[in-house]
């Protein structure tokens, strides 16, 4: 395939993706829900199609192809972005080597690009009902297609009508998009690509007009943030690099991994807590480029916000959250709050709370810390924004879901500052945790290991038994109060033994029971 063939087709691959791109970012709920699929597809796509434009290698396909092979093994951007650069590199390659281009050489071109992007993930396995699972399809249709002897324009019609049929199907294949309500985001840019590409080779009108947005449910919108904090992208150059060992070096520090290329250069993904630890090891083999690392964590956060700002009316107030825990977590986004993640020994920055005021769609914004720790960020971070932004001082996680029963988004800043901070006067809260030494606090004596449990900050008991540690937390919360909220940590023990008891001492009491799966403190209480 010359350029001159080539080259208006991938304007126009280019082109039908970007109409489609806040759309697809809108899908992105899976590996992570950080909102970049779209724009991930579009500067991969972008950079290739930049090649093919100031191409000097117009002599020959072969050139042309060997160019398009390289830039595409650096130019994949976000998981899909690396796997869709890998899908354009066995597709140009096998057209490269054909001598014209027929229905025939057109679908060993598919299924070129449908095998590399399983060679790109065989390591981690495949995930079927993703962009892989549709390049197949699409791949199969066209073996199909070109048995029947038909042109290329018909097979690229057929083709594009299985992608669709796939992407369909793509929930029913994964269990988070089918959760979610939504189709692949990879699998969706895939699609447009072969959409447009399809429209130019028959002569149809290619859209310019942006698809703003995705209709989407409130599943889709709140999705659990990513195990890992940062997704880290770069490409490793050097002699005789040991790709097997690298790979397995990497998969230590994270998920999502891809490592493709050669002993030569290396395109490297991975989600991770420590780019540093990534990077530093990449340098000791060669040299790196096109370092990209980003916050999934803040472009979590950021999605919600802009999603929530499009399915839901203008907010008079808006809600930012520190939390931990998914429970926790689901708690307050169900309230549309912008959550940051944090907590106990995990303390957010000032600037990620400031990051998170801004992303929340209204003009005024209520902070609730949940940390003790965390406070004083909150504050400073108030000061940082043009937003009218109240802390309200809920010192725990159960004070802030408390305080959430009297957040109402329509009301002013004012009245929910005024509502909230009277809701935290009027309870007690206590927690259960794990004594990290032996100490002796306010009268109790605590052996490292053993259960700790303390109302309003004060030890009031420790042992082995955690039903008789969380009795005492109960009984000493509850004092002239008569409702009672329990939050289960992760790993959450088993609570009939304690409601029993709770039952015997306080039988006017109903606790309601969250799973908050918080860390560090198996159970946390708060009565009103």
């Amino acid at each position: 395939m010359t350029r001159a063939l080539l080259e208006p087709l991938a304007r126009a691959a280019l082109q039908n993706l970007e109409a489609n791109r806040q759309r697809i970012d809108d899908l992105n709920v899976y590996p992570v829900p950080d909102g970049d699929t779209g724009s991930n597809l579009v500067l991969t796509l972008r950079r290739i199609v930049e090649t093919i434009e100031h191409s000097e290698a117009a002599s020959t396909r072969e050139e042309l192809a060997d160019e398009i092979v390289h830039v595409a093994l650096r130019a994949g951007k976000g998981n899909s972005g690396v796997i869709f650069s890998q899908i354009v590199r066995g597709f140009a390659k096998s057209l490269g080597e054909a001598d014209q281009v027929t229905a025939g050489t057109i679908a060993q071109a598919f299924r070129a690009g449908s095998d590399a992007a399983y060679r790109a993930v065989s390591r981690v396995g495949p995930v079927e009902g993703t962009i892989i699972t549709v390049a197949r399809e699409m791949a199969e249709e066209a073996e199909q297609a070109a048995r029947a002897e038909i042109s290329p324009t018909e097979l690229l019609d057929r083709v594009l009508a299985r992608g669709e049929d796939a992407l369909s199907r793509t929930p029913d294949m994964l269990e988070i998009l089918a959760h979610a309500g939504v189709v692949d985001a990879g699998a969706a840019g895939l699609v447009e690509i072969v959409r447009g590409v399809t429209l130019a080779a028959n002569g149809r009108e290619v859209p310019t007009a942006p698809v703003l947005h995705e209709e989407l449910g409130s599943d889709a919108l709140h999705q659990e943030l990513s195990r890992f904090r940062y997704c880290t992208g770069f490409v490793l150059e050097g002699a005789r690099i040991d790709a097997a060992a690298f790979e397995e070096a990497m998969a230590r520090l994270g998920d999502s991994l891809l490592v493709i290329g050669d002993e030569t250069a290396l395109k490297v993904h991975l989600h991770t807590d420590d780019p540093g630890a990534a990077l530093s090891a990449a340098t000791a083999l060669g040299v790196i480029d096109e370092v990209e690392i980003a916050d999934m964590h803040a472009q979590t956060a950021a999605r919600e916000a802009r999603l929530t700002a499009v399915v839901a009316p203008v907010l008079e107030t808006g809600l930012v959250v520190v939390s931990q825990g998914d429970g926790n977590r689901e708690i307050f986004v169900n309230e549309h709050a912008t959550v940051v993640e944090g907590g106990q020994t995990t303390n957010p920055t000032v600037g990620e709370i400031v990051d998170a005021i801004e992303a929340t769609p209204a003009p005024s914004v209520i902070v609730l810390p949940n940390n003790s720790n965390v406070l004083l960020a909150a504050e400073e971070a108030a000061q940082l924004t043009q937003k009218d932004v109240r802390v309200v001082p809920s010192r725990s996680i159960q004070a802030g879901i408390v305080a959430l029963e009297r957040y109402v988004a329509t009301k002013t800043v004012d009245e929910n500052e005024a509502e909230m901070t009277a809701k935290l006067a009027s309870i007690a809260t206590g927690e259960v945790t794990v004594a990290s030494k032996d100490a002796s606090l306010d009268g109790v004596e605590i052996r490292k290991g053993a259960f700790l449990g303390r109302v309003e900050g004060f030890a009031v008991s420790a042992g082995d038994d955690l039903d008789a540690v969380a009795l005492e937390v109960v009984v000493r919360a509850t004092e002239g109060r008569d409702s009672l909220v329990i939050v289960t940590g992760e790993n959450a023990p088993d609570l009939g033994g304690l409601l029993r008891a709770i039952g015997d001492i306080r039988p006017d009491l109903e606790p309601d029971v969250l799973a908050g799966g918080q860390p560090h403190y198996p159970l946390l209480v708060v009565a009103e």
